[in-house]
């Protein structure tokens, strides 16, 4: 499955929160990250992306090291 993986989506707020060993908190932006309206209430699809994001991230072992 392609996802869109443009900065503030589902896919990459999926990923960032695994990066930086944050809470799994399915969500994601409007447009970009930070710089427009949060959005918790995601379809189908957009959990979908989360999700994906996060486990790929988790299985390639990419974390912040602080």
């Amino acid at each position: 499955m392609t996802y869109d993986k443009r900065h503030g989506g589902a896919w990459d707020r999926g990923s960032a929160d695994s990066y930086y060993r944050r809470p799994y908190n399915p969500h994601k932006y409007v447009a970009g990250t930070m710089t427009s309206e949060k959005v918790e209430s995601l379809s189908a699809s957009d959990l979908e992306a989360y999700k994906a994001g996060w486990q790929d991230n988790e299985a390639l072992g990419w974390f912040k090291e602080w």
